[in-house]
């Protein structure tokens, strides 16, 4: 009688405890009333990440929030390189989030990070004097650091590069900062590159402001089409890929 009076005591213990921890649980699971934010924000406000994020968290409950579904979905948010989520007692949320830096604008509609990885940037306006950079999907780190390389090359001429363009079937074109546009095309970038600054140091730096664009898809030579003029005028064998 004895053992089976305890075996009794110790299942009824045990279910005042799981009725008594299944009370505290819907005791502490309870909505989600704020949400803070924190982290270094220079071009999204925390204005703009709230009614970003808020909606995520609407009919979640404190305890039974998947985190890092949460944490998934907020990456998704433009600007957002990476977030951190914590509780805080007793019904709030607090997102430590690590904001994307722009180094370029990507294919008219998207931003570049240091990464070469595109992002949105949703309803903030982009910083001013971004370089222009396009390409195909998952080329952006090429095109970013093709650009790094052009522009070093041209600031020993003394001459920036505005936009750097890589077409679907691997051609390149760029426009620098005097508006002229350089098709480069695809083979032979070294070779092409070295007779254009050649001819820039020589006599087209000179008169940029007369050129339309400049064909460099030629063995030894180039192509420049002037203002004004519907050809363009021919120095070197015929025009290459």
């Amino acid at each position: 009688m004895m053992r089976r009076g305890t075996l009794f005591g110790i299942l009824l213990l045990g279910l005042l405890l799981a009725a008594g921890g299944n009370a505290l649980w819907l005791w502490l699971d309870r909505p989600i009333q704020r949400v803070s934010i924190r982290g270094e924000l220079q071009y999204a406000n925390a204005d703009y990440l709230r009614n970003q994020l808020t909606p995520l968290i609407r009919s979640q409950t404190w305890l039974s929030v998947d985190i890092e579904e949460l944490r998934e979905q907020a990456l998704k948010v433009g600007w957002l390189r990476e977030v951190r989520i914590r509780r805080e007692w007793p019904n709030a949320l607090t997102f430590e989030l690590t904001e994307q830096v722009p180094v370029a604008t990507w294919n008219d509609d998207q931003l570049l990070n240091g990464d070469g990885v595109p992002f949105d940037f949703g309803t903030i306006t982009p910083p001013e004097g971004l370089p222009v950079l396009a390409g195909p999907r998952d080329s952006g780190k090429e095109v970013l650091t093709y650009y790094s390389e052009l522009s070093e090359r041209f600031d020993s001429m003394n001459v920036g590069l505005e936009q750097l363009r890589l077409e679907a079937r691997g051609a390149w074109r760029f426009q620098l900062d005097d508006g002229v546009w350089v098709i480069l095309g695809r083979n032979d970038r070294a070779g092409r590159l070295g007779r254009l600054e050649a001819a820039w140091r020589r006599e087209l730096g000179s008169v940029a402001s007369h050129i339309r664009y400049i064909d460099l898809r030629y063995p030894n030579g180039i192509a420049v089409a002037w203002h004004g003029e519907t050809e363009p005028v021919e120095e070197g064998d015929s025009r290459q890929g």
